[in-house]
């Protein structure tokens, strides 16, 4: 039994995002890329792998390369075990079929038949090695297709740990995922004919294992990651007509999950985000076309248990690619968080929950994340004319720690590869249908070829810097309207301040426009209608659930970064600012819109802001801390003495102290019958320790973020207080190397570890290389001579500790 949506999408040719919209420049930026990279490249792993002519062409690169010289295509039997193995880039094929994906996705919502072409040239590329691979009769079945051998598939079902295999099934649903893009948004028959032959491929292996097995391959943390295996196996049921492919999907079912999200019992700590996020993708297109309920249950419980209680103010979750605990955003702030693929695979799900529920929260999420994560995460600015020839510009992680820094670029990476569909795309939630009426989900400008109602629709809104709505009627070419009535289903974002009027050819509805639900209004809707929303912005902070001095600054739907070098939290005055609600500041948006349009830029309180969706390459602290003027006398009201907190010496450009500061303590009193300040008492407290009495500056030697309280009795006995935060680290983090013998290299990972400030970031080179940043494993081939490699750790404070060395024998076995 099949249980259908009650909202479906229209197709991308349907909708055209404005070239006016924010949103254009980076779906421009991939569109060129989608236009010049050469297919070639992309192919070049896969002929590789099948002993075929790579044409002289490179492969794209870092995860995306050809891996280890002396690596074999190994069967699923031959591979000789990981201590005479040499293999490197073992997920090679994944970013190849994100890259046809996003030209399917480019070719239809372009109408363009030079993409079409594209993806045309791509799949019979691919068409070509499934049948060399066959060919070979080497591998389990003959639909096999992969840029390495079907080893890592059963080394998987043997439970090998990432590190030796990384992945195989997540780097088979990129490749299936692509092939069924291209099938079912260019109608390429040979797409669906060779992912046909990989899903009887895919229930060959998967069929010989018991439910045990599965379940415990699926339990490895990132080699059982399958990505939406589940997924792509079950709209290739539908495709091909096939019954089996669906039982097959449910191979990948992973029961501990689906029974804790049905039960809605929270599991999800310190579980991969991403490794479970596209398998609940695959759960709702199971519910679609099982119609069993138990999926649906699954995918809305964990869902509940991710937004709002696991997400930062931009939409992102996760830190180092691993949810915390419940409830916790400010607990849960890293060095790396808000990785780029959870947020692309949020959004999947949010148009996947709200088709089937028509429920505003989840467009209140997609709203959020599409604008301030994904449009935010392409660079905006300096790309030369050959990185945006060669790379999709994209971030990985989306931080968002004091003093955070996005690093673009990912070519061959997972959010790489991602990253090149996230751009061209934009238009597909825009609008959804029913049959008699029409959903306006997302205020983005834009046009809407409405067939069935015979018209166009035009959205003008100047998103996210307008504060109005219309939604203009006009005839199709050659079409004419039908008569017939149809809802049209207004989402009133919720970030719309006050209660705003909704109005047709100039009138009033009579409609109540509710911020964070649909106005819906039923007519017949003919060329030259006109239906108009007022979105009064406010400038609004928004506390996290877990400490609320923490707080987001949003104008309208835009999330603002303070640019700041700082590393510790950056003070802002929120306080006496708040309306009693807690949520918004007392200040109009007009303005601050009209500035942010003509500048980039606003300023707030001497803090320069910019927006999230900017991509650009500055500093920023994504949350603010509440916080009044820690320096200045307090605690001064119904003259009180007050009592100031002096720090002497200077933090750090990252607003750490380096080296030990002194704390001098002031006091005064106003009040005119209060006798001689020199009768004052002043004290002291460090974090929990206890009052002590103050005569002369303290040094605070201890490392850590240290509160600082004083308090200044007079001689009446009253009473004033005063506190502040310091945060010192005066020493370096600690780097150690670890290496792996691989035969004719050595795999070198570097390791660091800061237990106050945390780790910035390990730098190191090598012959043939600079002093860079480097964050993952790199191998280094063993030459005739020795090698140096020096390396550093530098703390987020901005100590850096002594270079160390390491030496690669040579040949000789020579250091």
């Amino acid at each position: 039994m099949t249980t259908r949506p009650l909202l479906r999408p229209f197709d991308l040719g349907a909708v055209r995002v404005d070239d006016a919209s924010v949103f254009a420049r980076t779906r421009d930026e991939l569109l060129h890329l989608a236009r010049v990279y050469p297919v070639d490249r992309l192919l070049a792993v896969f002929r590789r792998n099948a002993g075929l002519d790579t044409r002289g062409a490179a492969a794209p690169g870092n995860w995306e390369d050809f891996g280890h010289p002396n690596e074999a295509a190994w069967s699923e039997g031959d591979y000789p075990g990981r201590e005479h193995a040499q293999t490197a880039n073992l997920l090679r094929g994944h970013y190849a079929g994100h890259f046809l994906s996003m030209l399917a996705l480019s070719a239809a919502g372009e109408h363009d038949p030079a993409l079409r072409a594209k993806v045309d040239e791509f799949v019979a590329g691919l068409g070509e090695v499934q049948a060399a691979l066959a060919a070979t009769g080497r591998y389990s079945h003959p639909g096999f297709l992969a840029a390495y051998g079907e080893w890592q598939f059963s080394r998987l079902e043997d439970s090998a740990p990432y590190g030796e295999i990384w992945a195989p099934y997540y780097t088979c649903h990129k490749i299936m995922a692509g092939l069924l893009d291209a099938y079912e948004l260019t109608a390429n028959a040979q797409a669906l004919a060779i992912a046909t032959a990989m899903g009887h491929w895919v229930h060959h292996r998967l069929s010989r294992l018991d439910f045990e097995r599965r379940q415990r391959m699926w339990s490895l943390y990132i080699a059982g990651e399958f990505g939406g295996m589940n997924e792509t196996l079950a709209r290739l049921s539908a495709a091909a007509d096939e019954p089996l492919f669906l039982a097959t999907a449910a191979f990948f079912d992973q029961e501990n999950v689906l029974e804790a999200g049905a039960a809605r019992t929270d599991i999800l700590t310190d579980m991969h985000a991403n490794q479970h996020l596209p398998q609940l993708i695959g759960y709702m297109e199971q519910y679609e076309r099982t119609g069993d309920r138990r999926y649906l249950d699954a995918v809305v419980g964990i869902w509940d248990q991710i937004v709002p209680g696991r997400v930062y103010a931009h939409g992102g979750t996760g830190e180092s690619e691993l949810w915390g605990p419940p409830e916790t955003v400010a607990g849960d702030v890293g060095h790396r968080n808000a990785e780029t693929c959870a947020s692309y695979n949020l959004l999947k799900l949010a148009r996947k929950l709200f088709g089937h529920t028509r429920d505003p929260r989840y467009m209140d999420y997609y709203e959020r994340t599409v604008l301030n994560h994904i449009l935010g995460s392409r660079r905006a600015a300096g790309s030369t004319a050959h990185t945006r020839d060669v790379s999709p510009e994209v971030t990985y992680m989306f931080p968002v720690h004091p003093g955070a820094l996005r690093e673009y670029d990912n070519v061959g990476t997972c959010c790489g590869g991602t990253g090149l569909e996230n751009h061209v795309k934009y238009q597909d939630t825009i609008y959804f249908q029913e049959p008699d009426g029409l959903y306006v989900n997302l205020p983005f400008d834009s046009a809407l070829d409405w067939e069935e109602a015979g018209l166009r629709v035009r959205l003008r809104s100047d998103y996210p810097l307008g504060e109005h709505l219309a939604l203009r009627f006009e005839a199709r070419d050659g079409t004419e309207p039908a008569a017939t009535e149809r809802t049209i289903h207004l989402r009133v974002p919720s970030w719309v301040n006050g209660k705003p009027e909704l109005r047709l050819n100039g009138s009033p509805t009579g409609v109540d426009a509710v911020p964070g639900e649909y106005a819906a209004l039923t007519r017949v809707w003919r060329p030259g209608d006109e239906l108009r929303l007022d979105t009064p912005a406010a400038l609004r902070a928004e506390p996290m659930l877990d400490d609320p001095r923490q707080c987001a600054l949003f104008l309208g739907p835009t999330l603002l970064l303070a640019r700041s070098e700082l590393t510790t939290p950056l003070s802002f005055p929120l306080a006496g600012r708040l309306l009693s609600d807690g949520g918004r500041i007392e200040r109009t948006a007009t303005e601050l819109l009209d500035e942010l349009a003509r500048d980039g830029t606003v300023e707030l309180d001497g803090v320069v802001f910019e927006p999230c969706w900017s991509g650009q390459d500055t500093k920023y602290h994504m949350y603010v801390r509440s916080h009044e003027s820690a320096i200045a006398f307090g605690g001064n009201e119904n003259d009180l003495p007050a009592v100031a907190i002096e720090i002497l010496g200077e933090p750090a450009p990252s607003g750490w102290y380096t080296s030990a500061p002194r704390v001098r303590l002031h006091g005064r009193v106003d009040a005119p019958d209060a006798e001689s300040g020199d009768r004052l008492h002043l004290e002291l407290r460090i974090g929990e320790g206890d009052w002590t009495p103050y005569t002369e500056p303290v040094a605070i030697a201890s490392e850590g973020v240290h509160r600082i309280e004083a308090r200044v009795t007079d001689a009446a006995g009253r009473i004033g207080t005063a506190d502040r935060e310091i945060s010192i680290d005066t020493a370096p983090p600690a780097s150690r190397a670890t290496v792996k013998e691989l035969g004719l290299s050595w795999e070198i990972t570097l390791h660091a570890a800061d237990e106050v400030s945390g780790v910035e970031r390990i730098q190191w080179e090598g012959p043939g290389t600079f002093w860079g940043t480097f964050q993952e494993a790199f191998v280094r081939a063993i030459g005739d001579e020795p090698q140096v490699i020096e390396y550093a750790a530098t703390d987020r404070a901005g100590n850096e500790e002594p270079r160390r060395r390491l030496v690669i024998p040579g040949k000789d076995g020579s250091r």
